[in-house]
């Protein structure tokens, strides 16, 4: 049995490109990693004002150590779940949420100190940009998210074969509240994390590759609380 999800950034190869011609993207991916932030925000570089300098450590990507620094808020050297989330952007501008800040923070926190280093940063605007770059594909109205019948076809695509009711609850547990309920970047980003985790640990159990195991009660509890927050 082949399972799902194994071409999701972070796990082999990235996806590929597929941007927009116009809509909310303005005729390609928004620029940079973070979206299109208003202009004059708070946080130097794109945002209105000029990085910080100095040279870039090997191995990382100069304007990846430009805005790290401008990141940095607090020039510990480190990057934050707090810092990283005044920083990203969904692309009606509301901030990432905390949840999935910290899934991010904690794949690439190498020291498991619960921050990343400059290192770990660079990495995680490339993860961020493959991401960008799927769920603009999935996007297929342009409307900067993610619909019901879209996150079906998504699954679909990636292999998930999920009921429409399955779908309907993620988008009641993940979607902002509003006539039209739809998925942010980040909230898309959350679920394909946790689905690929939790089908990751399915497929350790599912040694015959059937498609269906055997559990106790514990050890669902146990898949369930080592590999979602």
């Amino acid at each position: 049995m082949a399972y799902p999800g194994q071409g999701f950034p972070g796990a082999g190869q990235p996806p590929p490109v597929g941007p927009y011609p116009g809509g909310p993207y303005g005729g390609g991916p928004p620029p940079g990693p973070y979206g299109q932030p208003p202009p004059g925000g708070p946080y130097g570089g794109p945002y209105g004002g000029a990085a910080p300098g100095g040279n870039a450590p090997p191995g990382v990507d100069p304007e990846a150590f430009s805005w790290f620094q401008t990141v940095d808020t607090d020039h510990s050297g480190f990057i934050s779940v707090k810092e990283l989330k005044q920083a990203l952007v969904n692309n009606n501008w509301s901030s990432f949420n905390d949840e999935t800040c910290l899934l991010m923070i904690n794949m690439f926190d190498k020291t498991r100190t619960g921050r990343i280093d400059v290192h770990g940063f660079s990495a995680l605007l490339r993860f961020i940009q493959q991401w960008r770059s799927l769920f603009q594909q999935y996007d297929r109205d342009q409307s900067g998210s993610i619909s019901f019948s879209e996150l079906q076809q998504a699954f679909s695509q990636m292999g998930y074969n999920l009921s429409p009711q399955f779908s309907q609850l993620l988008l009641a547990r993940y979607s902002q509240r509003s006539p039209n309920p739809s998925i942010q970047l980040d909230r898309f980003i959350h679920i394909c994390m946790q689905l690929q985790s939790l089908t990751d640990a399915f497929r350790e159990k599912d040694t015959a590759l059937l498609g269906n195991i055997r559990l106790s009660y514990e050890d669902f509890l146990a898949m369930v609380v080592t590999r979602m927050l």
